[in-house]
């Protein structure tokens, strides 16, 4: 599993927009089967986002919006699970963190900060 990290840094470093999708679909495929046994809770929601990126980057013209939404939350969920596993942690650490920074997060919408300030709903008295 050490070459699946190493390979998926090195593509990091190197920038993910200059990787090419194939190769990235096929680094997919390895963290695929590397997660399918891992009973860790996260996982299977990691699984799931990594084959929607999969089929992103399978398609002739990746959505690089879709791409770099999937990247960072693929980033955000490694690292919650970091601590979790046993053999690989600081290695799913850093990698997390990697990704969550090469990536984009996609609210679903912009948060008003102003209805936030000064919602509407009632407030219960204690």
């Amino acid at each position: 599993m050490a070459i699946k990290f190493a390979g998926t840094m090195n593509a990091i470093n190197r920038g993910l927009d200059d990787t090419k999708p194939t190769k990235g679909a096929d680094m997919v495929e390895d963290w695929e089967a590397a997660l399918a046994e891992v009973d860790i809770p996260g996982a299977k929601g990691i699984l799931r986002d990594l084959g929607a990126l999969r089929k992103q980057l399978e398609k002739p013209e990746p959505d690089a919006d879709r791409v770099h939404a999937l990247v960072h939350r693929l980033g955000v969920a490694t690292t919650k699970i970091a601590d979790k596993a046993d053999k690989y942690g600081d290695k799913l650490k850093a990698l997390g963190e990697a990704l969550t920074e090469a990536g984009e997060d996609q609210p679903d919408e912009e948060e008003d900060v102003a209805a936030a300030a000064a919602p509407k709903r009632a407030r219960k008295k204690a």
